[in-house]
């Protein structure tokens, strides 16, 4: 069982740092996760993969490295501690709504 007490809001926001300054593939090389397919972290209207930013955030608060596998990034897991912080998790957008909506806004301006 992971011990997400140990990780404080500071911690989390040292990692989405280190991931801007990384860059995505890098920081998910270093840290060993994969870009976010349900939920993302919006911080300062940026997006972010919530349940990397909180293995790495883990790993500085605890010293010890998490595994992709080693925790949920769901609803349940990595959403909820974020949450539980007070950052804002949000299901990512699909890229078909955004189609769909820039396709109606044309049709109205048309």
């Amino acid at each position: 069982m992971v011990a997400w007490d140990r990780v404080s809001r500071a911690d989390v926001l040292r990692a989405i740092k280190k991931y801007d300054r990384l860059g995505p593939e890098r920081f998910f090389s270093e840290h060993g996760f994969a870009p976010a397919t349900t939920y993302e972290l919006a911080w300062e209207q940026r997006p972010y993969p919530p349940k990397a930013i909180l293995g790495a955030a883990y790993e500085f608060a605890s010293g010890r490295r998490l595994g992709y596998t080693d925790f949920e990034g769901g609803k349940s897991g990595a959403v909820e501690v974020l949450e539980q912080l007070g950052f804002t998790v949000q299901e990512k957008r699909k890229a078909a709504h955004r189609h769909e909506r820039s396709s109606a806004g044309r049709r109205r301006s048309a």
